[in-house]
């Protein structure tokens, strides 16, 4: 059985409180580029096929674009909130209140959950940041009945009595029946979907009066990809992330995992195609970027990386889709100096995010 031991938490130091033993059953408590993986096709100018008359916008990602005109950016609404929590603000969300699907012995795969996901999250890592954010409700922490003492769960069990949630010890065998992914290191908690936000939302300032910094996956699939982009985009400072509703990874308890707690802090929404979202991104004002190995220019040499902007990454091995590659102001590639000719999409995606960071601070 599992014993806890007076090793001080981070948030909730147990100080005096005197240890119990969980029980079974419930308590209340430059030539070459990469583009994430992307083909390596000639460069596709920006503009070409768009229909209708074509604003100003950079042809390039040189400098000289940086004083390329620009529609009137939508009036900036005002907002509540926590900064820099997706509960912050007055957006709509999705979904949030709908009962999540049943754990037991569902694996991940296909295209992911029907609605943005998240209700399932496993490790310990995501476990305690699920609680540590409070964004969402967390029903209940299940943990294996075998697991030795160690201050991340110490302060797992903290953080839920806190929080009046749930704690179930079961034996090895029941815990792993439950499981979605291949290592949930003998924790996972269940809760409330993850808040799903209406595009128009991410478009305008956030809580924080931060401009549109959003992030795009064309047809990115792999769960395990997708939750170490979201990792890299919330630490980055992403302020929105865009995910198609179809052939793509949803949140899954992998993406889960992987993203290691930035899923409790970013905003996402899902779009029935990104070739309409770009449009409608392009209609508030914001530029669009995709990343490609054949881009017009290095992401290093983006003139609108301090303005409202959205970078847009492709699948691994295919890239863009050649609508989204169309419906893009302009593609950057990041020059490599070794043999190999791309980078995994979610190495790029940190490389090309934190790029842009860096101009906005």
């Amino acid at each position: 059985m599992f014993r806890r031991r007076p090793v001080g938490s981070i948030r909730c130091p147990v100080g005096a409180r005197r240890w119990r033993h969980l029980v079974s059953g419930s308590r209340g408590g430059s030539g070459r580029g990469s583009g994430g993986g992307a083909r390596k096709g000639g460069p596709s100018k920006a503009g070409s096929s768009r229909g209708g008359p074509r604003r100003g916008g950079p042809q390039n990602v040189g400098k000289g674009n940086r004083g390329a005109a620009r529609p009137e950016p939508p009036p900036r609404r005002s907002s509540t909130g926590r900064p820099n929590k997706p509960g912050g603000g007055s957006g709509r969300v999705r979904g949030s209140g709908q009962r999540g699907t049943s754990p037991l012995g569902n694996r991940d795969g296909g295209d992911g959950p029907k609605g943005l996901g998240g209700d399932q999250v496993e490790g310990r890592q995501a476990v305690r940041e699920l609680l540590l954010a409070g964004t969402r409700r967390t029903r209940e922490v299940v943990l294996a009945g075998d697991l030795d003492s160690a201050p991340i769960l110490d302060d797992i069990i903290d953080l839920a009595d806190e929080a009046k949630v749930t704690i179930r010890e079961v034996s090895r065998n029941k815990f792993e029946s439950m499981t979605r992914t291949e290592a949930a290191q003998g924790v996972l908690a269940l809760a409330q979907p993850l808040q799903e936000y209406e595009l128009d939302d991410l478009l305008v300032p956030d809580a924080a009066g931060r401009d549109p910094f959003l992030l795009l996956l064309d047809g990115v699939t792999d769960p395990g990809n997708l939750g170490a982009i979201l990792r890299s985009a919330e630490c980055a400072g992403v302020t929105g992330v865009v995910l198609p509703r179809h052939r793509a990874a949803g949140v899954t308890a992998t993406v889960a995992k992987s993203a290691a707690g930035a899923i409790e802090h970013l905003r996402m929404t899902r779009v029935g195609g990104l070739p309409k979202a770009l449009s409608q991104m392009s209609n508030a004002g914001v530029w669009s970027v995709g990343l490609d190995a054949g881009g017009d220019g290095a992401i290093h040499q983006l003139a609108v990386a301090d303005q409202p902007v959205a970078l847009v990454m492709g699948a691994e091995g295919t890239g863009l889709s050649r609508l989204v590659r169309e419906r893009c102001d302009t593609i950057a590639h990041i020059p490599l100096a070794g043999v190999l000719g791309s980078l995994n999409v979610s190495a790029a995606a940190a490389v090309a995010l934190f790029e842009v960071a860096r101009c906005r601070t």
